[in-house]
């Protein structure tokens, strides 16, 4: 019985459960997460554009059948051990968005093309090709193959229109690949807050995207798949009509990164904060000042604390005080909150806080409903 069984699997279906929870825990609002897929969904179909959002946020089977149930081709990818996870539990259309490479790795990855039905991988450089189908020919199994595009961040991708071209001739004379199409993901450009300048930096690289579009296809080559974008900018990419299909992922949870952009241009958010953090008050010695159970370890930091989404007075701070600590400060003349409440915090970045736990709490409401494994957690080989 896994520790998460053990200690609240009696809770399921109790009115109020949720504030039994030995805490820090991490909570999905699954009415919340159901709104955000309909909603990323009706606004794909709007826009006559596929959804294959990326599970690298969530890394769970679960959140992947209800996208996949909701018209999503399948899921993303950001390894191989998150593609071995979910596809372990079923799940079809995956694509890894970034290269396997290394001689054991693409064993791995043949071993997985041999089971799955449409799987998907990106490729930057000749030598990865020549790899590839090399595996996939000794295997007998044709691989897909997407070659990734160089939006200018310069982390992966081929660096020059002619580049992307040449790399394209040399898949499509390899028998034991598909070419499928190409991925264009511009990173950098999904948190910028000002809707305004986000659009402008989008349409530029827009203008760059479809300048390979159309070199490819002059030379014979046009991509089936074009795929890319993110929930920072799906707004602004849908409609400049370069995607054939997008790959969003923290719209499902939305944590304080992405909540804190203009994503429609509208001042207000689009979707909502499913994912949160439970912590209970655990010191409280301080006038306006005190202690919760949830500090470095119980969320990814970079992006500084969290912010408050219920349980402490409007105005209410964080900081962190240690692995295990975070303060909850209270405004002046406020009361903070009292020795074993409920605080309630929204992750500063969902992508690398999810991968600090084992399971997500399923609520609704106030009650536990069901417990979820973090089915991809720690899979980053």
């Amino acid at each position: 019985m896994s520790d998460a069984e053990r200690l609240h699997r009696h809770l399921i279906g109790q009115q109020g459960s949720r504030r039994s929870l030995n805490t820090p825990v991490l909570v999905l609002d699954v009415e919340a997460l159901d709104r955000n897929i309909a909603e990323m969904a009706s606004f794909a179909k709007t826009h006559n554009v596929r959804l294959r959002p990326h599970s690298k946020t969530h890394k769970s089977a679960d959140v992947a059948r209800r996208q996949i149930v909701s018209g999503a081709l399948g899921v993303c990818c950001a390894k191989l051990g998150e593609a071995e996870a979910l596809g372990e539990q079923g799940i079809e259309g995956l694509h890894i968005t970034s290269p396997v490479v290394t001689p054991q790795a693409i064993t791995r990855l043949i071993a997985l093309n041999g089971k799955m039905k449409d799987l998907m991988v990106v490729v930057d450089h000749p030598a990865n090709v020549d790899a590839l189908a090399a595996a996939a020919a000794k295997a007998g199994k044709v691989l897909t193959v997407i070659v990734d595009i160089d939006p200018g961040m310069h982390r992966t991708g081929v660096a020059s229109p002619e580049a992307v071209v040449e790399l394209v001739q040399k898949v499509v004379k390899l028998k034991s690949l598909k070419y499928g199409g190409v991925q264009f993901y511009c990173g950098r450009h999904q948190h910028i807050q000002d809707f305004a300048e986000r659009k402008a930096s989008i349409e530029e690289r827009t203008i760059y995207l479809k300048g390979i579009l159309a070199k490819l296809e002059a030379a014979g080559l046009k991509p089936g798949i074009v795929t890319g974008s993110g929930t920072g900018t799906h707004f602004i990419d849908a409609p400049l009509g370069a995607f054939t299909e997008l790959q969003v992922g923290s719209y499902v949870f939305m944590d304080h990164e992405y909540n804190i952009c203009d994503l429609r241009g509208a001042n207000r958010p689009t979707f909502e904060q499913a994912l949160q953090i439970d912590a209970r008050v655990v010191s409280a010695n301080t006038p306006g000042m005190v202690t919760v159970d949830a500090g470095l370890k119980a969320m990814a930091t970079e992006a500084g604390p969290p912010k408050i989404l219920k349980g402490a007075v409007e105005g209410a701070t964080t900081r962190f005080m240690g692995d295990e600590h975070l303060a909850i400060i209270a405004p002046e003349g406020k009361a903070a909150p009292a020795l074993g409440d409920q605080v309630i915090l929204v992750p500063p970045h969902c992508d690398p806080t999810v991968n600090l736990y084992d399971d997500y709490y399923i609520v609704k409401g106030d009650t536990l409903v069901e417990i979820w494994p973090v089915t991809g957690r720690g899979r980053s080989r």
